[in-house]
């Protein structure tokens, strides 16, 4: 799973970054500070998992427009010798609201009235701090007191970057509509300039109450009823019960096999299973075919990436509302009928779900030196969430139920009080042959996870490519994917223009609508560590089409 240095994917020349080695520890995220917290952790002694806390909290301040307390999160965690452990860390939609009250208050469109994209109303349970305490409890082996203080110190003032600025003015209206949100990230009203000084007196206080008193005291406590007390007085629905109420999941992560290597994912409400789906439907052609990354192979794949966000749509839903059909969904009979339906030399302009019988974020991942492997993806669903800042904690929140929900009658994912809408985020980890963790990976991006994810371990296992290769090789994405405020739209293939004329013009031949992207445009954050499972060398990779980097010791 290290691949080969010197390998060069197709459509580029001349790679960027190298990967980082090391065997002590590794870390790769998309915010320097939050790779600096993970490893100083890494290096006093701590465990993958208490890295992982310690840089997820880092993360939740100096990338506020990501994700933070006010979000989700979702987890794989693999040690040697043991099973791994999936982490579902997102939370219900109020109990009190009402599929009525949404349609009454829902973004109206051509197609009918959508979920309320923004604001108090697209709120849905923050699970992420929760999340972290259950990490802490089964794995950890450092207090919260000492895994908080780096993200303490970055709420006291951190210099922010050219792309938190970039983020922040794309937003600027959106945080306008609140002043608690236009105070935090509005200096004097305007945007910051790169290099300024963000401070947030309001959520350091929140993680010195919680580095004190522990996680619950987010879900159970002044935290609870401040937040909750805001979002009455601001319209929304969530209440101090949904927070108090609310828990998160551990179980087996879902699995397939793809060329020898077991795949894990986080299972639903995670998309995951479209990653699995679509390696199940990917491995009917030959991995040579595809390592090649020409216009065959990345017609394929874009076929089967349909397929599988066809069939997500079609049944993947909160399985205490109703049947999911995971079990068909992920089994190699089921993928033989979905490639079956491929035209080899024709794009589908449509995709129905398989006949059945019966967007923002940030990923990073960490491994130390005794084999554990961490996969961790984190979010507040959009650029700065809903928009809100609750009040005088601090918080973020996010927009999952508003992002995430339809308000279409008969749909698996509709509306419902107290239900888990389908949720863009999943990480990946990998297992060798003998059952020992050797990858782990993931990215941000909405609906482009899966598909950006499919391609790097497409690259890595068929293309013998090392991480940093794989992951800076030439992305596509096919959109729309399965958010409902992207549907109904036709297909279009959105390619880097690094792949070539001639690639591009042999998928336009073969049908496909694409919407050329500048040579590094195409989207997320991917990071990635392999582990040599004889020498334990560990090989990071980070994007180059985000800030961060990979790095060991």
């Amino acid at each position: 799973m290290l691949g080969q240095p010197n390998a060069r994917p197709p459509g580029f020349s001349q790679r960027r970054m190298s990967p980082s080695l090391g065997q002590g520890g590794m870390v790769a995220a998309a915010h320097p500070l939050t790779v600096a917290t993970a490893l100083a952790v890494l290096k006093a002694g701590g465990n993958a998992v208490d890295a992982a806390i310690a840089g997820g909290l880092t993360a939740a301040v100096v990338m506020p427009e990501m994700c933070g307390l006010g979000g989700d999160l979702f987890a794989i965690v693999h040690a040697p010798g043991q099973a791994p452990v999936a982490v579902l860390g997102s939370g219900v939609s109020p109990r009190s609201a009402t599929l009525e009250q949404m349609r009454a208050h829902g973004d109206p469109s051509p197609t009918g009235v959508k979920m309320p994209f923004r604001g108090p109303l697209s709120v849905g349970t923050p699970g992420m701090v929760h999340a972290f305490g259950a990490l802490l409890e089964r794995f950890g082996s450092r207090p919260l007191s000492e895994l908080a203080q780096a993200a303490i110190g970055y709420a006291d003032g951190f210099p922010i970057t050219p792309l938190g600025v970039h983020f922040i003015a794309t937003s600027a209206d959106l945080l306008r509509q609140y002043p608690a949100s236009a105070a935090v990230f509005l200096l004097g009203g305007e945007v910051p300039k790169v290099g300024r000084v963000l401070r947030q007196p309001d959520l350091a206080r929140t993680l010195r109450t919680l580095a004190a008193q522990g996680t619950q005291a987010f879900y159970n406590g002044d935290i609870a009823d401040r937040i909750a007390a805001f979002m009455a007085a601001q319209g929304g629905a969530l209440s101090a019960d949904d927070l108090v109420r609310h828990e998160t999941v551990l179980e087996p992560p879902i699995a397939t096999t793809f060329r020898g290597h077991t795949v894990f994912q986080t299972g639903l409400p995670s998309q995951g299973m479209i990653l699995l789906e679509a390696l199940n439907i990917a491995e009917q052609a030959s991995g040579p075919a595809l390592a090649r990354g020409d216009a065959a192979a990345i017609h394929l794949l874009a076929e089967a990436v349909k397929l599988a966000y066809a069939d997500r749509l079609g049944f993947a839903q909160d399985p205490a509302f109703g049947n999911p059909h995971l079990e068909t969904l992920l089994s190699k009979a089921w993928a033989e009928k979905r490639f079956a339906a491929i035209d080899p030399d024709k794009a589908a302009p449509t995709v129905p779900a398989g006949g059945m019988n019966d967007g923002d974020t940030t990923y990073f991942c960490v491994a130390d030196g005794q084999g554990m492997m961490v996969s961790l993806i984190q979010s507040v669903s959009s650029n700065f969430g809903s928009g809100v800042v609750a009040g005088d904690t601090g918080v973020v929140l996010n927009n999952r139920a508003g992002r995430g929900f339809s308000l279409e009658d008969g749909h698996p994912n509709l509306f419902a009080p107290g239900k888990k809408t389908m949720n863009t985020l999943n990480c990946y980890s990998v297992a060798d042959a003998s059952g020992t963790p050797v990858l782990v990976g993931g990215t941000p991006g909405g609906d482009g996870q899966p598909q950006w994810n499919l391609q790097t371990l497409v690259a890595l296992i068929d293309g013998g490519l090392d991480v940093q290769a794989a992951i800076e090789a030439p992305r596509w994405t096919v959109w729309p994917g399965t958010d409902p405020s992207t549907l109904p739209n036709p297909y279009e293939l959105q390619i880097e223009s690094r792949v070539g004329d001639s690639v591009l013009a042999e998928l336009e031949a073969r049908g496909h609508t694409l919407r050329r992207f500048s040579a590094w445009g195409g989207g997320g954050a991917a990071q990635a560590i392999a582990r040599d499972p004889l020498t334990g060398v560990l090989a990071g990779g980070s994007d180059p089409r985000a800030e961060g980097l990979a790095l060991g010791f």
